[in-house]
């Protein structure tokens, strides 16, 4: 398994990295993609993935971490582990007042990752419509995934439409989250990629708690029930389909 979501570069994880990347090599997720957000988590994101060889970083500018300027994300780039542009995009479920400079900078990302032939992560809180008119203009230049989907079918297909893939986090465990059933159920597999949003989000059985790359496996087989399929096979698809978004490495 690949966790393409990870924010274990927060304080959260510092005191306990060691155990948290232990346990996730015991519950079978070999490699973890971990998000930037602004210039701390970015540059901990590359600290890590220098350290372990199975990590790679992303960087860039969080919605609700709007700060400095976009071309000064562009040194960071040219550390070979550095696989993708994000987290990016619209949030306006913190903050509505401020839209015109959310889409400022997603728009600046999204030429960014254009330029460097990188993919994107794209954060869409209460706002799809928003982010997906920003790509939309890029579409066939631009590829990435809503991370962390939480809009419905209709959205998903846009979405997949435009080229993009539909990141499932724990979410998906959850009972009442009946769209983001609907959407795996319906959703071709090949259109997924697998994440934990780490430490948020986490599955059931550990909702409310710490969320942490481990927990994937949760992910992994809420999405293999639903689709009615053996877990080693959307393990592997899910895993391909990462692999080929993100440029890794095949084998550690």
């Amino acid at each position: 398994m690949i966790d393409t979501h990870a924010h274990i570069n927060t304080k959260e994880f510092d005191k306990r990295l060691d155990e948290v990347l232990m346990n996730a090599k015991l519950n079978g997720v070999d490699k973890i993609l971990v998000v930037g957000m602004d210039t701390y988590h970015n540059l901990r994101a590359i600290e890590l993935a220098s350290t372990f060889d199975n990590l790679y970083a992303s960087v860039g500018i969080h919605p609700t971490s709007l700060s400095g300027d976009v071309e000064d994300l562009l040194p960071l780039f040219k550390h070979k582990k550095v696989v993708a542009v994000g987290e990016t995009g619209i949030d306006l479920y913190w903050d509505k007042s401020n839209l015109d400079e959310q889409i400022k900078y997603f728009t600046e990302q999204i030429e960014l990752a254009i330029s460097l032939n990188l993919p994107i992560i794209v954060h869409t809180r209460n706002s799809f419509n928003e982010a997906y008119e920003c790509l939309l203009p890029y579409k066939g230049k631009i590829k990435g995934v809503f991370h962390s989907f939480s809009s419905n079918i209709e959205d998903a297909k846009k979405a997949i439409e435009l080229g993009f893939l539909i990141g499932i986090s724990g979410v998906v465990t959850f009972k009442k989250a009946t769209d983001l059933h609907e959407i795996v159920e319906k959703i071709d597999i090949s259109h997924m990629i697998l994440e934990t949003d780490s430490p948020y989000l986490a599955p059931v059985p550990f909702r409310g708690k710490m969320n942490e790359p481990g927990y994937t496996k949760y992910v992994l087989e809420t999405v293999s029930k639903i689709k009615n399929m053996e877990i080693h096979e959307v393990d592997k698809i899910t895993t391909l389909n990462a692999i080929k978004l993100f440029q890794l490495e095949e084998t550690l």
